[in-house]
């Protein structure tokens, strides 16, 4: 998560220094609720002390309204169709998330 993060501050960056202004805050979905809830409670227990930094980075940004994080159920997750091994079924649910079809299909 810090590392996306990290990417969409650059990206947010560049896109100032190219004139297009993002004053609305940029959104990051995360198909981990536990990682979600890191990420925005201030409180750190001992068993996750070693990713404290990058938290802190994270909740920094969170706190500057730069993103928002999201929950996402793994079943609704995108990026899994361009990065997993999927069943069909997933795979056509995905598709039509994103507005593809099938164009060999008869209308």
């Amino acid at each position: 998560m810090a590392h996306t993060t990290c990417e969409l501050v650059w990206l947010k960056q560049l896109l100032g220094e190219l004139s297009f202004q993002q004053s609305t805050p940029m959104d990051l979905f995360c198909d981990n609720q536990v990682v979600v809830h890191i990420a925005s409670n201030p409180i750190f227990h001992e068993r996750i002390k070693h990713i404290e930094v990058d938290c802190h980075f994270v909740r920094d940004k969170l706190q500057e309204n730069t993103i928002h994080t999201f929950h996402v159920r793994f079943e609704d997750q995108l990026a899994d169709l361009f990065t997993k091994c999927l069943g069909g079924n997933q795979v056509l649910i995905l598709c039509n998330k994103l507005g593809s079809y099938d164009m060999s299909a008869p209308i």
